[in-house]
C-alpha cells in the first residue's frame, strides 16, 4: 500500500538526554574535579570549552580527547589534525555507556590528563540551562608550572600561603569579638577592614567559584562574546 503523505514519518533523532559528567583531575591530591550537566547532542567542540570554562583554564595550549581508541578536538593552528569534524560530532554519537570512562588531555607539555565519566543520564529539562556545573572542588594548577609533579613541588607552599591568611583572618575576628560590646569595637573594625577584605578576597581567589563558572557557561549557551575573556 502506497504511504499516505499524512502519515506521520519516521523520526531518527535521538532524543535529547542530559549527561552528567564527573571530571577528575589526575595524579593530583587532594582531588581537583568537576561536575557538570551536558547535552546529549551538544558537541565535542562544546564540550571542550565548557571543560576549559568549568575547570578554569586558558585554552592557550593543545588538547585532545581520547575514546575508543579514536582522538578528537578542536583543532588550532600548527596542533594537531583531527580526522573529525568537532563541530558535528554530537556526544550522543559517541555511543557512551554508564559509568565509562574516557580521558580529556590538555598542554600536552605539562599533560594534564583528566579522567571524564558519564554518572547519569537524565531526562531534559526545557527550563534549565546546560551546560551547568553542579559541584567540584579547588581551583585547577597554574598554567605552565610543570605540570603534575612540577604543581605537587610548589603545593606546600601554596597551602601554607593560604594557610597563614586563614591564621591572620582568625586572629583579627578574635579582635572584634573582644571589642565587640565595647566602644571601640567600631574603630577596631575599622582599623583593620582593608586588611579583611584584601584577605577575603586572596583566600576566595584560592578558591574554585562555581557561581562565577556557572554565570560564563551560560554566556556561552548564550553565545554572548563575553564568555572568552579569560582565554588566551
Amino acid at each position: 500500500m502506497e504511504k499516505s503523505a499524512l502519515d506521520p514519518q519516521p523520526n531518527h533523532e535521538p532524543a535529547v538526554e542530559i549527561y552528567q559528567l564527573h571530571i577528575l583531575l589526575l595524579e593530583i591530591s587532594p582531588a581537583i574535579w568537576r561536575r557538570i550537566l551536558v547535552r546529549s547532542d551538544s558537541t565535542i567542540a562544546d564540550l571542550h570549552y565548557s571543560l576549559q570554562i568549568a575547570l578554569g583554564w586558558t585554552n592557550s595550549h593543545l588538547h585532545q580527547f581520547s575514546l575508543h581508541g579514536q582522538e578528537y578536538g578542536v583543532y588550532q593552528p600548527g596542533g594537531i589534525s583531527f580526522h573529525d569534524d568537532p563541530k558535528k560530532v554530537r556526544l550522543n554519537d559517541l555511543k557512551l555507556r554508564l559509568k565509562e570512562r574516557f580521558i580529556y588531555q590538555y598542554d600536552l607539555g605539562d599533560n594534564w590528563r583528566h579522567q571524564i565519566r558519564l554518572e547519569q543520564k537524565l531526562p531534559f529539562n526545557s527550563k534549565k540551562d546546560y551546560p551547568v556545573c553542579i559541584g567540584g572542588a579547588r581551583n585547577v594548577p597554574p598554567e605552565d608550572c610543570g605540570g603534575p609533579a612540577g604543581f605537587m613541588e610548589i603545593e606546600v607552599s601554596l597551602k601554607l600561603a593560604i594557610w597563614d591568611k586563614k591564621i591572620r583572618l582568625a586572629r583579627i575576628m578574635a579582635k572584634f569579638i573582644k571589642d565587640l560590646d565595647e566602644e571601640k569595637g567600631l574603630r577596631v573594625i575599622n582599623k583593620y577592614r582593608p586588611e579583611v577584605k584584601k584577605l577575603l578576597a586572596e583566600i576566595k581567589e584560592a578558591e574554585f567559584d562555581r557561581q562565577a563558572v556557572n554565570q560564563r557557561l551560560k554566556k556561552y549557551t548564550l553565545d554572548d562574546p563575553s564568555w572568552w575573556e579569560g582565554f588566551m
